[in-house]
Protein backbone atom coordinates (compact mmCIF):
# COMPACT_ATOMS: atom_id res chain seq x y z
CA UNK A 1 0.00 0.00 0.00
CA UNK A 2 2.95 2.40 0.87
CA UNK A 3 5.77 1.50 -1.90
CA UNK A 4 8.96 3.96 -1.43
CA UNK A 5 8.82 6.97 -3.94
CA UNK A 6 11.99 8.67 -5.69
CA UNK A 7 13.44 10.76 -3.53
CA UNK A 8 12.78 14.25 -4.95
CA UNK A 9 9.10 13.20 -3.72
CA UNK A 10 10.14 13.19 -0.05
CA UNK A 11 9.41 16.28 2.82
CA UNK A 12 11.55 16.67 5.48
CA UNK A 13 9.93 17.91 8.98
CA UNK A 14 12.99 18.34 11.44
CA UNK A 15 13.06 20.19 14.73
CA UNK A 16 16.86 19.76 15.25
CA UNK A 17 16.97 16.63 17.68
CA UNK A 18 15.45 14.10 14.68
CA UNK A 19 13.76 14.48 11.71
CA UNK A 20 11.31 12.45 9.62
CA UNK A 21 10.08 12.12 5.98
CA UNK A 22 6.64 12.53 4.42
CA UNK A 23 5.65 10.74 1.09
CA UNK A 24 2.99 12.20 -1.49
CA UNK A 25 0.43 9.90 0.25
CA UNK A 26 0.66 11.32 3.72
CA UNK A 27 3.38 8.27 4.48
CA UNK A 28 5.81 9.10 7.39
CA UNK A 29 8.00 6.40 6.70
CA UNK A 30 11.48 7.54 8.05
CA UNK A 31 12.07 8.47 11.87
CA UNK A 32 14.84 7.86 14.55
CA UNK A 33 13.91 8.56 18.20
CA UNK A 34 14.70 10.02 20.24
CA UNK A 35 17.85 11.39 18.90
CA UNK A 36 18.91 11.82 14.84
CA UNK A 37 21.27 8.70 15.68
CA UNK A 38 19.42 6.78 17.46
CA UNK A 39 17.37 2.89 16.19
CA UNK A 40 14.54 3.65 13.50
CA UNK A 41 11.07 3.92 15.07
CA UNK A 42 9.70 4.14 11.32
CA UNK A 43 12.46 2.21 8.93
CA UNK A 44 9.92 1.55 5.96
CA UNK A 45 11.99 3.62 3.66
CA UNK A 46 14.64 0.98 3.95
CA UNK A 47 12.32 -1.80 4.10
CA UNK A 48 11.81 -1.92 7.59
CA UNK A 49 8.71 -1.87 9.45
CA UNK A 50 7.35 1.31 10.73
CA UNK A 51 4.73 4.05 9.02
CA UNK A 52 2.47 6.96 9.87
CA UNK A 53 -0.05 7.83 6.99
CA UNK A 54 -2.86 10.07 7.09
CA UNK A 55 -4.28 9.49 3.20
CA UNK A 56 -7.46 10.80 1.70
CA UNK A 57 -9.71 7.82 0.93
CA UNK A 58 -10.46 9.01 -2.34
CA UNK A 59 -8.90 9.17 -5.32
CA UNK A 60 -6.29 12.09 -5.44
CA UNK A 61 -3.69 13.76 -6.74
CA UNK A 62 -0.52 15.43 -4.86
CA UNK A 63 1.12 18.72 -4.33
CA UNK A 64 2.34 20.20 -1.41
CA UNK A 65 5.03 22.99 0.10
CA UNK A 66 6.56 24.18 3.33
CA UNK A 67 5.28 27.46 4.53
CA UNK A 68 7.87 30.05 4.23
CA UNK A 69 10.97 30.29 5.84
CA UNK A 70 9.78 27.04 8.11
CA UNK A 71 10.35 23.06 7.71
CA UNK A 72 6.32 23.48 8.53
CA UNK A 73 5.42 20.60 5.36
CA UNK A 74 1.72 21.27 3.86
CA UNK A 75 0.45 17.83 1.65
CA UNK A 76 -2.09 19.04 -0.71
CA UNK A 77 -4.36 16.96 -2.15
CA UNK A 78 -6.65 17.22 -4.72
CA UNK A 79 -9.84 14.29 -4.45
CA UNK A 80 -12.81 14.50 -6.88
CA UNK A 81 -14.45 17.59 -6.77
CA UNK A 82 -12.91 18.93 -3.45
CA UNK A 83 -9.04 19.65 -1.73
CA UNK A 84 -7.40 18.50 1.64
CA UNK A 85 -4.26 19.20 3.06
CA UNK A 86 -2.59 17.51 6.04
CA UNK A 87 -0.26 20.30 7.90
CA UNK A 88 3.00 18.39 9.72
CA UNK A 89 5.47 19.74 11.60
CA UNK A 90 7.57 18.34 14.60
CA UNK A 91 7.08 20.68 17.58
CA UNK A 92 10.05 23.36 17.30
CA UNK A 93 12.71 23.92 19.04
CA UNK A 94 12.33 20.54 19.81
CA UNK A 95 13.63 18.72 23.04
CA UNK A 96 16.43 16.53 23.27
CA UNK A 97 14.54 13.77 25.24
CA UNK A 98 11.29 14.01 23.80
CA UNK A 99 9.49 14.43 19.67
CA UNK A 100 6.32 15.93 19.38
CA UNK A 101 5.14 15.25 15.82
CA UNK A 102 1.63 17.46 14.67
CA UNK A 103 -0.50 17.29 11.97
CA UNK A 104 -3.23 19.12 11.72
CA UNK A 105 -5.82 17.72 8.78
CA UNK A 106 -8.61 19.93 6.72
CA UNK A 107 -10.53 20.40 4.16
CA UNK A 108 -12.20 22.88 1.46
CA UNK A 109 -15.49 22.65 0.84
CA UNK A 110 -17.27 19.33 1.75
CA UNK A 111 -16.74 16.59 3.83
CA UNK A 112 -13.68 14.16 3.28
CA UNK A 113 -12.47 11.08 4.80
CA UNK A 114 -8.86 10.19 5.30
CA UNK A 115 -7.58 6.64 6.29
CA UNK A 116 -5.31 6.98 9.48
CA UNK A 117 -2.63 4.25 9.91
CA UNK A 118 -0.17 4.40 12.98
CA UNK A 119 2.60 1.11 13.09
CA UNK A 120 5.95 1.96 14.98
CA UNK A 121 8.39 -0.43 15.37
CA UNK A 122 11.55 0.22 17.37
CA UNK A 123 15.18 -0.85 16.46
CA UNK A 124 14.92 -0.83 12.73
CA UNK A 125 11.88 -2.49 12.85
CA UNK A 126 12.55 -5.69 15.18
CA UNK A 127 10.56 -3.88 18.14
CA UNK A 128 6.96 -3.57 17.40
CA UNK A 129 4.86 -1.60 19.72
CA UNK A 130 2.99 -3.49 22.50
CA UNK A 131 -0.39 -3.43 22.50
CA UNK A 132 -1.90 -0.21 23.63
CA UNK A 133 -4.36 1.58 26.36
CA UNK A 134 -6.68 4.07 26.08
CA UNK A 135 -6.89 6.21 28.89
CA UNK A 136 -10.07 8.73 29.89
CA UNK A 137 -9.39 11.93 28.14
CA UNK A 138 -8.98 9.50 24.53
CA UNK A 139 -5.48 9.34 24.34
CA UNK A 140 -3.40 6.12 23.25
CA UNK A 141 -0.64 5.44 25.26
CA UNK A 142 2.04 2.16 24.02
CA UNK A 143 5.72 1.54 24.76
CA UNK A 144 8.21 0.38 21.51
CA UNK A 145 11.38 -1.40 23.19
CA UNK A 146 12.49 0.80 26.43
CA UNK A 147 10.22 4.50 24.38
CA UNK A 148 7.39 5.67 25.76
CA UNK A 149 4.57 6.40 23.30
CA UNK A 150 1.42 8.65 23.50
CA UNK A 151 -1.12 9.33 20.90
CA UNK A 152 -4.12 11.52 20.69
CA UNK A 153 -6.62 12.63 18.14
CA UNK A 154 -8.05 9.24 17.38
CA UNK A 155 -9.83 7.55 19.94
CA UNK A 156 -11.69 5.43 17.65
CA UNK A 157 -8.99 3.72 16.33
CA UNK A 158 -8.51 0.23 16.58
CA UNK A 159 -5.53 -2.54 17.03
CA UNK A 160 -4.98 -4.78 14.58
CA UNK A 161 -1.72 -6.43 13.27
CA UNK A 162 0.52 -4.40 16.10
CA UNK A 163 -1.00 -0.94 14.28
CA UNK A 164 -3.97 1.53 15.05
CA UNK A 165 -5.72 2.04 12.22
CA UNK A 166 -8.75 4.43 11.65
CA UNK A 167 -11.20 6.43 9.39
CA UNK A 168 -11.19 10.22 10.15
CA UNK A 169 -14.28 12.65 8.42
CA UNK A 170 -13.03 15.67 7.74
CA UNK A 171 -15.60 18.62 8.16
CA UNK A 172 -15.25 21.83 6.06
CA UNK A 173 -13.73 24.51 8.29
CA UNK A 174 -13.05 22.50 10.79
CA UNK A 175 -9.44 20.73 11.09
CA UNK A 176 -8.43 17.25 12.94
CA UNK A 177 -5.78 17.37 15.44
CA UNK A 178 -2.96 13.98 15.43
CA UNK A 179 -0.34 14.91 18.12
CA UNK A 180 2.32 11.45 18.83
CA UNK A 181 4.66 12.10 21.16
CA UNK A 182 7.98 9.54 21.58
CA UNK A 183 10.24 10.32 24.30
CA UNK A 184 13.06 7.91 26.24
CA UNK A 185 11.69 9.11 29.73
CA UNK A 186 7.56 8.59 31.32
CA UNK A 187 5.95 11.75 29.22
CA UNK A 188 4.61 14.29 31.36
CA UNK A 189 1.60 16.91 30.86
CA UNK A 190 0.52 16.20 26.89
CA UNK A 191 0.81 19.08 24.63
CA UNK A 192 -2.23 21.37 23.39
CA UNK A 193 -2.16 21.50 20.09
CA UNK A 194 -3.25 25.12 19.27
CA UNK A 195 -0.50 25.93 21.62
CA UNK A 196 2.08 23.76 20.17
CA UNK A 197 1.41 24.57 17.04
CA UNK A 198 1.55 28.49 17.77
CA UNK A 199 4.86 28.04 19.41
CA UNK A 200 6.44 26.05 16.50
CA UNK A 201 5.39 29.07 14.05
CA UNK A 202 6.82 31.78 16.46
CA UNK A 203 10.11 29.79 16.88
CA UNK A 204 10.74 29.56 12.90
CA UNK A 205 9.88 33.18 12.43
CA UNK A 206 12.92 33.86 15.15
CA UNK A 207 15.12 31.50 13.43
CA UNK A 208 15.23 32.28 9.90
CA UNK A 209 16.93 35.87 9.00
CA UNK A 210 15.55 38.13 6.69
CA UNK A 211 16.86 36.85 3.37
CA UNK A 212 15.10 38.96 0.97
CA UNK A 213 18.75 40.95 -0.44
CA UNK A 214 19.87 37.28 -1.48
CA UNK A 215 19.48 35.97 -5.28
CA UNK A 216 16.37 34.01 -4.59
CA UNK A 217 15.22 34.67 -1.68
CA UNK A 218 12.66 32.10 -1.32
CA UNK A 219 15.03 29.22 -1.62
CA UNK A 220 17.98 30.91 0.53
CA UNK A 221 15.22 31.38 3.12
CA UNK A 222 14.72 27.43 2.80
CA UNK A 223 18.30 26.53 2.53
CA UNK A 224 18.70 28.38 5.84
CA UNK A 225 15.96 26.35 7.27
CA UNK A 226 17.03 23.22 6.20
CA UNK A 227 20.42 23.81 7.99
CA UNK A 228 18.76 25.10 11.06
CA UNK A 229 16.33 22.10 11.20
CA UNK A 230 19.29 19.83 10.90
CA UNK A 231 21.29 21.50 13.69
CA UNK A 232 20.75 20.48 17.80
CA UNK A 233 20.60 22.50 20.40
CA UNK A 234 24.41 21.59 21.40
CA UNK A 235 25.14 23.34 17.81
CA UNK A 236 26.09 19.92 16.10
CA UNK A 237 24.58 19.28 12.25
CA UNK A 238 23.84 16.69 10.80
CA UNK A 239 25.02 15.78 7.00
CA UNK A 240 21.60 14.37 6.47
CA UNK A 241 18.61 13.01 7.82
CA UNK A 242 19.17 9.50 6.51
CA UNK A 243 21.07 6.45 6.08
CA UNK A 244 21.57 3.85 3.33
CA UNK A 245 20.03 5.60 0.35
CA UNK A 246 22.44 4.33 -2.48
CA UNK A 247 24.34 7.03 -4.80
CA UNK A 248 24.02 4.63 -7.48
CA UNK A 249 21.93 1.21 -7.51
CA UNK A 250 24.10 -1.54 -6.57
CA UNK A 251 27.49 0.18 -6.58
CA UNK A 252 27.94 -0.27 -2.81
CA UNK A 253 27.97 3.55 -1.59
CA UNK A 254 25.64 3.76 0.91
CA UNK A 255 26.11 5.78 4.06
CA UNK A 256 25.19 6.58 7.31
CA UNK A 257 25.19 10.80 7.26
CA UNK A 258 23.43 11.02 10.68
CA UNK A 259 26.36 12.56 12.33
CA UNK A 260 27.97 16.36 12.57
CA UNK A 261 30.71 16.34 9.88
CA UNK A 262 33.18 19.38 10.70
CA UNK A 263 33.59 20.32 6.70
CA UNK A 264 29.60 20.42 6.78
CA UNK A 265 29.73 22.16 9.30
CA UNK A 266 32.38 24.58 8.23
CA UNK A 267 30.43 25.05 5.02
CA UNK A 268 27.26 26.07 6.98
CA UNK A 269 29.22 28.86 8.96
CA UNK A 270 30.62 30.14 5.85
CA UNK A 271 27.48 30.53 4.62
CA UNK A 272 26.71 32.76 7.55
CA UNK A 273 29.53 34.48 7.72
CA UNK A 274 29.21 36.37 4.36
CA UNK A 275 27.80 39.70 4.76
CA UNK A 276 26.18 39.57 8.83
CA UNK A 277 27.00 36.90 10.87
CA UNK A 278 23.33 34.74 10.65
CA UNK A 279 23.09 32.51 14.00
CA UNK A 280 24.37 29.01 12.82
CA UNK A 281 27.90 30.66 12.66
CA UNK A 282 27.94 30.55 16.36
CA UNK A 283 26.78 27.27 16.35
CA UNK A 284 29.59 26.08 13.52
CA UNK A 285 32.15 27.82 15.52
CA UNK A 286 31.57 26.12 18.48
CA UNK A 287 31.27 23.06 17.65
CA UNK A 288 33.94 22.61 15.59
CA UNK A 289 36.59 24.62 17.75
CA UNK A 290 35.67 22.44 20.76
CA UNK A 291 36.26 19.35 18.76
CA UNK A 292 39.46 20.27 17.78
CA UNK A 293 40.55 21.66 21.27
CA UNK A 294 39.35 18.04 22.57
CA UNK A 295 41.51 15.97 20.01
CA UNK A 296 44.16 18.16 18.63
CA UNK A 297 46.35 16.27 15.83
CA UNK A 298 43.51 13.10 16.28
CA UNK A 299 40.44 15.37 15.47
CA UNK A 300 38.55 13.18 13.02
CA UNK A 301 36.24 13.95 10.25
CA UNK A 302 33.12 13.81 12.09
CA UNK A 303 31.70 13.07 15.49
CA UNK A 304 27.98 12.55 16.92
CA UNK A 305 26.13 15.60 17.60
CA UNK A 306 27.16 15.57 21.34
CA UNK A 307 30.66 15.30 20.04
CA UNK A 308 31.45 11.61 21.00
CA UNK A 309 32.63 9.17 18.52
CA UNK A 310 30.28 8.20 15.41
CA UNK A 311 30.15 4.25 15.56
CA UNK A 312 31.81 1.53 13.46
CA UNK A 313 30.05 0.76 10.32
CA UNK A 314 27.57 -2.54 10.20
CA UNK A 315 25.39 -3.66 7.70
CA UNK A 316 21.36 -4.34 8.90
CA UNK A 317 19.95 -7.27 7.69
CA UNK A 318 16.87 -5.24 5.92
CA UNK A 319 16.69 -5.12 2.25
CA UNK A 320 16.94 -1.35 1.97
CA UNK A 321 15.78 1.46 -0.17
CA UNK A 322 15.53 0.10 -4.25
CA UNK A 323 19.12 -0.39 -4.57
CA UNK A 324 20.68 0.34 -1.61
CA UNK A 325 21.87 -1.33 1.66
CA UNK A 326 21.49 -0.49 5.16
CA UNK A 327 24.49 0.51 7.02
CA UNK A 328 24.51 2.15 10.55
CA UNK A 329 28.03 3.90 11.68
CA UNK A 330 30.10 5.48 9.46
CA UNK A 331 34.42 4.59 9.00
CA UNK A 332 34.72 7.72 8.23
CA UNK A 333 35.69 7.85 12.09
CA UNK A 334 39.20 5.98 11.01
CA UNK A 335 40.26 8.85 8.70
CA UNK A 336 42.31 12.33 9.10
CA UNK A 337 41.07 14.80 6.28
CA UNK A 338 43.47 17.87 6.00
CA UNK A 339 41.43 20.42 3.91
CA UNK A 340 38.91 20.45 7.11
CA UNK A 341 41.23 21.73 9.24
CA UNK A 342 42.37 24.50 6.34
CA UNK A 343 38.58 25.35 6.21
CA UNK A 344 38.33 25.89 9.82
CA UNK A 345 40.95 28.58 9.53
CA UNK A 346 38.75 30.20 7.01
CA UNK A 347 35.41 29.93 8.85
CA UNK A 348 38.02 31.29 12.21
CA UNK A 349 38.98 34.10 9.97
CA UNK A 350 35.62 34.69 9.22
CA UNK A 351 34.53 34.98 12.67
CA UNK A 352 37.22 37.14 13.40
CA UNK A 353 36.08 39.76 10.85
CA UNK A 354 32.55 40.07 12.22
CA UNK A 355 33.74 40.36 15.75
CA UNK A 356 32.39 36.77 16.63
CA UNK A 357 35.42 35.08 18.33
CA UNK A 358 35.69 34.25 22.07
CA UNK A 359 38.86 33.26 23.62
CA UNK A 360 38.36 29.17 22.79
CA UNK A 361 37.97 30.34 19.25
CA UNK A 362 40.99 32.34 19.18
CA UNK A 363 42.88 29.36 21.10
CA UNK A 364 41.32 27.04 18.39
CA UNK A 365 43.31 28.91 15.56
CA UNK A 366 46.73 27.74 17.34
CA UNK A 367 45.27 24.29 17.87
CA UNK A 368 44.72 24.35 14.15
CA UNK A 369 47.64 26.02 12.67
CA UNK A 370 49.73 23.62 14.33
CA UNK A 371 48.35 20.68 13.13
CA UNK A 372 48.54 21.99 9.81
CA UNK A 373 52.42 22.56 10.50
CA UNK A 374 52.91 18.47 11.79
CA UNK A 375 50.38 17.03 9.24
CA UNK A 376 50.38 18.49 5.94
CA UNK A 377 52.95 15.98 4.12
CA UNK A 378 50.76 13.19 5.48
CA UNK A 379 49.04 12.00 3.01
CA UNK A 380 45.60 11.74 4.23
CA UNK A 381 42.08 10.98 3.02
CA UNK A 382 40.88 14.51 1.39
CA UNK A 383 37.47 16.38 1.06
CA UNK A 384 35.92 12.96 -0.87
CA UNK A 385 37.22 10.46 1.83
CA UNK A 386 39.01 8.20 -0.71
CA UNK A 387 42.39 6.14 0.02
CA UNK A 388 45.13 8.36 1.79
CA UNK A 389 46.99 9.94 -0.96
CA UNK A 390 48.72 13.79 -1.20
CA UNK A 391 45.77 15.14 -2.10
CA UNK A 392 45.89 18.79 -3.82
CA UNK A 393 42.39 19.84 -2.80
CA UNK A 394 43.40 19.42 1.10
CA UNK A 395 46.84 21.62 0.75
CA UNK A 396 45.34 24.24 -0.95
CA UNK A 397 42.21 24.67 1.20
CA UNK A 398 44.75 24.72 4.14
CA UNK A 399 46.61 27.18 1.95
CA UNK A 400 43.70 29.23 2.20
CA UNK A 401 43.13 28.85 5.56
CA UNK A 402 45.85 30.43 6.64
CA UNK A 403 45.94 33.45 4.22
CA UNK A 404 42.90 34.20 5.19
CA UNK A 405 43.26 33.72 9.28
CA UNK A 406 46.55 35.37 8.98
CA UNK A 407 44.97 38.73 7.99
CA UNK A 408 43.35 38.34 11.44
CA UNK A 409 45.99 37.71 13.50
CA UNK A 410 48.97 39.92 15.35
CA UNK A 411 51.63 40.34 12.69
CA UNK A 412 54.45 37.66 13.84
CA UNK A 413 51.50 35.16 14.20
CA UNK A 414 49.91 35.93 10.70
CA UNK A 415 53.78 36.10 9.44
CA UNK A 416 54.16 32.57 10.66
CA UNK A 417 50.80 31.29 9.36
CA UNK A 418 51.76 33.04 5.81
CA UNK A 419 54.93 31.55 5.67
CA UNK A 420 53.33 28.19 6.55
CA UNK A 421 50.89 28.59 3.63
CA UNK A 422 53.46 30.07 0.77
CA UNK A 423 55.94 26.74 1.38
CA UNK A 424 52.82 24.38 1.01
CA UNK A 425 51.64 26.21 -1.97
CA UNK A 426 55.06 25.70 -3.21
CA UNK A 427 55.67 22.48 -2.87
CA UNK A 428 51.99 21.67 -4.18
CA UNK A 429 53.01 23.52 -6.90
CA UNK A 430 56.08 21.13 -7.61
CA UNK A 431 54.08 17.92 -7.15
CA UNK A 432 50.75 18.76 -8.51
CA UNK A 433 50.71 20.73 -11.45
CA UNK A 434 49.49 18.92 -14.52
CA UNK A 435 51.17 19.80 -17.70
CA UNK A 436 48.77 22.34 -18.98
CA UNK A 437 49.23 24.20 -15.79
CA UNK A 438 46.11 23.14 -14.22
CA UNK A 439 46.08 21.96 -10.36
CA UNK A 440 45.88 18.03 -10.91
CA UNK A 441 44.20 15.56 -8.09
CA UNK A 442 47.37 14.21 -6.57
CA UNK A 443 50.80 13.37 -7.90
CA UNK A 444 49.22 9.74 -8.66
CA UNK A 445 45.75 10.76 -10.14
CA UNK A 446 45.76 13.10 -13.37
CA UNK A 447 43.04 14.53 -13.99
CA UNK A 448 41.32 17.61 -12.48
CA UNK A 449 38.71 17.70 -9.62
CA UNK A 450 35.92 20.43 -9.25
CA UNK A 451 36.39 20.97 -5.51
CA UNK A 452 40.12 22.30 -6.65
CA UNK A 453 38.19 25.49 -7.46
CA UNK A 454 37.33 25.79 -4.28
CA UNK A 455 40.64 27.29 -2.79
CA UNK A 456 41.01 30.16 -4.79
CA UNK A 457 37.22 31.56 -4.26
CA UNK A 458 38.56 31.45 -0.66
CA UNK A 459 41.73 33.20 -1.10
CA UNK A 460 44.19 30.60 -1.30
CA UNK A 461 45.70 31.85 -4.83
CA UNK A 462 44.75 35.11 -6.26
CA UNK A 463 41.64 35.08 -8.96
CA UNK A 464 43.71 35.87 -12.08
CA UNK A 465 46.90 33.65 -10.99
CA UNK A 466 47.27 30.99 -14.25
CA UNK A 467 47.15 27.84 -11.97
CA UNK A 468 43.37 29.22 -11.20
CA UNK A 469 42.37 29.99 -14.81
CA UNK A 470 43.87 26.84 -15.95
CA UNK A 471 41.86 24.51 -13.13
CA UNK A 472 38.72 26.60 -13.80
CA UNK A 473 39.03 26.04 -17.83
CA UNK A 474 39.93 22.29 -17.01
CA UNK A 475 36.51 21.54 -14.96
CA UNK A 476 34.42 23.09 -17.76
CA UNK A 477 35.70 21.22 -20.32
CA UNK A 478 36.26 18.07 -18.57
CA UNK A 479 33.74 17.79 -15.87
CA UNK A 480 30.39 19.88 -16.74
CA UNK A 481 27.63 18.48 -18.52
CA UNK A 482 24.52 20.56 -19.19
CA UNK A 483 25.73 23.23 -16.84
CA UNK A 484 25.73 19.88 -14.35
CA UNK A 485 29.15 19.37 -12.43
CA UNK A 486 31.07 16.15 -11.57
CA UNK A 487 33.21 15.90 -8.99
CA UNK A 488 36.24 14.00 -11.00
CA UNK A 489 36.32 11.63 -13.45
CA UNK A 490 36.90 8.23 -11.60
CA UNK A 491 37.38 6.07 -14.26
CA UNK A 492 37.29 6.18 -18.61
CA UNK A 493 33.43 5.95 -18.27
CA UNK A 494 31.82 8.69 -19.58
CA UNK A 495 30.17 11.20 -17.49
CA UNK A 496 27.03 10.10 -15.38
CA UNK A 497 28.06 6.40 -16.08
CA UNK A 498 30.13 6.44 -12.54
CA UNK A 499 28.31 8.50 -10.67
CA UNK A 500 25.87 11.40 -10.54
CA UNK A 501 26.80 14.97 -10.45
CA UNK A 502 27.32 16.35 -7.90
CA UNK A 503 25.12 19.99 -6.99
CA UNK A 504 27.81 21.35 -4.57
CA UNK A 505 30.08 21.27 -7.00
CA UNK A 506 27.57 23.32 -9.59
CA UNK A 507 27.57 26.00 -7.11
CA UNK A 508 31.26 25.89 -6.13
CA UNK A 509 31.73 26.55 -9.95
CA UNK A 510 29.56 29.17 -9.87
CA UNK A 511 31.33 31.05 -6.94
CA UNK A 512 34.23 30.41 -9.52
CA UNK A 513 32.77 32.21 -12.17
CA UNK A 514 31.63 34.79 -10.33
CA UNK A 515 34.94 35.76 -8.92
CA UNK A 516 36.31 35.74 -12.27
CA UNK A 517 33.28 38.45 -13.10
CA UNK A 518 31.59 36.41 -15.28
CA UNK A 519 28.16 37.02 -13.56
CA UNK A 520 25.71 35.88 -16.37
CA UNK A 521 27.16 32.27 -16.18
CA UNK A 522 27.00 32.22 -12.67
CA UNK A 523 23.56 33.26 -12.03
CA UNK A 524 23.28 30.11 -14.83
CA UNK A 525 25.06 27.42 -12.74
CA UNK A 526 23.11 28.76 -9.76
CA UNK A 527 19.62 28.52 -11.25
CA UNK A 528 20.26 24.85 -12.53
CA UNK A 529 21.54 23.77 -9.49
CA UNK A 530 18.71 24.98 -7.38
CA UNK A 531 16.46 23.88 -9.62
CA UNK A 532 17.54 19.99 -9.27
CA UNK A 533 15.03 19.05 -6.43
CA UNK A 534 11.21 18.21 -6.46
CA UNK A 535 8.41 19.57 -4.75
CA UNK A 536 9.65 20.28 -1.39
CA UNK A 537 12.91 22.00 -2.59
CA UNK A 538 15.29 19.56 -0.69
CA UNK A 539 19.08 18.57 -2.38
CA UNK A 540 20.76 15.88 -2.44
CA UNK A 541 24.18 14.89 -2.45
CA UNK A 542 24.22 13.55 -6.08
CA UNK A 543 21.80 14.49 -9.50
CA UNK A 544 21.49 11.87 -11.89
CA UNK A 545 21.14 14.09 -15.13
CA UNK A 546 19.72 11.20 -17.54
CA UNK A 547 17.29 10.18 -15.50
CA UNK A 548 16.88 13.65 -13.28
CA UNK A 549 16.44 11.89 -10.11
CA UNK A 550 18.53 12.66 -6.86
CA UNK A 551 20.69 10.29 -5.76
CA UNK A 552 22.32 9.55 -2.12
CA UNK A 553 20.89 10.41 1.18
CA UNK A 554 18.62 13.64 1.71
CA UNK A 555 18.75 16.29 2.19
CA UNK A 556 22.60 16.89 2.21
CA UNK A 557 23.45 20.03 4.77
CA UNK A 558 26.70 20.93 2.44
CA UNK A 559 24.90 21.56 -0.70
CA UNK A 560 22.24 23.79 0.90
CA UNK A 561 25.01 25.42 2.96
CA UNK A 562 26.47 26.26 -0.54
CA UNK A 563 23.21 27.52 -2.29
CA UNK A 564 22.60 29.81 0.94
CA UNK A 565 26.57 31.20 0.37
CA UNK A 566 26.09 31.33 -3.45
CA UNK A 567 22.54 33.07 -2.90
CA UNK A 568 24.35 35.97 -0.95
CA UNK A 569 27.26 36.18 -3.14
CA UNK A 570 25.43 36.79 -6.46
CA UNK A 571 23.34 39.43 -4.54
CA UNK A 572 26.94 41.22 -3.56
CA UNK A 573 27.82 41.13 -7.06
Amino acid sequence: MYPPHTLRDYALIADGCRGALVGPRGDISWLCAPRWDSPAVISHLVGGDGIYAVTPTDTFVWGGCYEPNSMIWRSHWVAGDTMVESRDALAFPGEEHRLVLLRRISADDRPVRVGVLLRLSGDFGTTPMTRPRLDDDGRWHSRVGELYLRWSGAPEASWTDHALRTEITVEPGRSADLVLEISDRPLLDPPQPDRAWSATENAWREAVPDLAHAAAPRDAGHAYAVLRSLTSPGGGMVAAATLGLPERAEAGKNYDYRYAWIRDQVYAGMACAVDQPFPLLGDALDFTCARLLEHGDAIAPGYRIDGSDIPGETTLDLPGYPGGAVKVGNWVRQQFQLDALGEMLELLAAGARLDHLDSHHVEAIDVAIGVIERKWTDAEAGIWELDDAWWTQSRLAAVAGLRAVAQQLPSGQGAKATGLADAILAETSRRCLAPDGSWQRSPEHPGVDASLLLPAVRGGLPAHDPRTLATLARVESDLVQDHHVYRYRPDERALGEAEGSFTLCGFILSLALLQQGDVTEAYRYFDIQRSVCGPPGLLSEEFDVAQRQLRGNAPQAFVHAMLLETAQRLALA
